[in-house]
């Protein structure tokens, strides 16, 4: 699952090239290398966003790509302990729904849109493998654009690919019995939480606090709910779709502003000039 992984040092972003692609472009156009942050022409300065997301991931509960540099093993002989044979990656999906926010004067409330795609194997370096990102079909042009243009500061690492797919009817809902979201009836992908059960209070949920989710600076806790299934069905040129039951899976609020990474993109830019 798509994360801010525990590397304090990570401070590459995505490309504006990479998120500045069309929903309609060739969902196997790759993504440009990483580059130290700039604003590109036309780019808004008063932007936010506070979204919530149904998320879900391969890696046993829970991911422990929070606390290292590489994902859960899987496969061959004692895997979990990354013995012979086994594969290291997190294959994830997360599914958004914007609770406010804007880009400019573009209002960004109500939107949603899906990120799915695999870590790989290591991460130290703030290299990911690939990445897919797709719209409901109600997202305008504007807000598309003022949401890949958040992305790039949400998500700050390197990948191998990031590509924009076609269009997809994004279904998302959540109470007391779980967390569900479907693309194209699930055709695309899908996700369904189960909420985890509390050792004194089964009805309350169980949260985990002080810990930062990627980019962005705050957020609302952790909402532990294993996932019943997590599958990315229709994968970009290239990729294999995969499914995945019984793993790990939670919900998030995360809030995150142009005030919040002003100070760093004014640090990297005189890094740069002084080099």
């Amino acid at each position: 699952m798509l994360r801010r992984i525990a590397l304090g040092g990570l401070v590459l972003l995505l490309t504006a090239t990479a998120l500045a692609q069309t929903a309609d472009e060739p969902a196997a156009r790759p993504a440009a290398a990483a580059s130290p942050a700039a604003s590109p022409a036309g780019a808004a300065s008063d932007w936010h966003m506070n979204a919530t997301i149904i998320e879900a991931c391969s890696c046993p509960m829970f991911c422990q790509c929070y606390f290292d540099s590489k994902p859960a093993a899987h496969g061959g002989a004692h895997a979990q302990h990354g013995g012979p044979g086994a594969e290291h990656f997190c294959r994830f999906n997360n599914a958004y729904q914007v609770n406010s926010g804007n880009y400019g004067e573009t209002k960004l409330d109500g939107a949603k849109f899906w990120v799915g795609g695999d870590l790989g194997g290591d991460f130290s370096q703030g290299k990911m493998d690939w990445a897919h990102l797709f719209f409901d079909p109600s997202v305008t042009p504007a807000q598309r654009d003022g949401i890949k243009a958040i992305l790039a500061h949400v998500y700050p690492v390197q990948w191998g690919s990031f590509t924009v797919g076609p269009d997809a009817k994004i279904d998302w809902s959540h109470d007391k019995t779980g967390a569900t979201a479907k693309a194209d009836g699930g055709r695309v992908a899908e996700v369904a939480l189960k909420p985890a059960t509390g050792t004194n209070d089964a009805a309350k949920p169980i949260v985990m606090h002080n810990l930062k989710y990627w980019g962005t600076p705050r957020n609302e806790g952790f909402v532990m709910m294993p996932n019943t299934v997590e599958a990315l069905r229709a994968a970009p040129a290239g990729k294999e779709p995969f499914e995945f039951k019984g793993t790990n899976g939670f919900m998030i609020t995360f809030d995150i502003k142009d005030e919040d990474v002003k100070p760093a993109a004014a640090k990297q830019q005189a890094k740069a000039g002084g080099e």
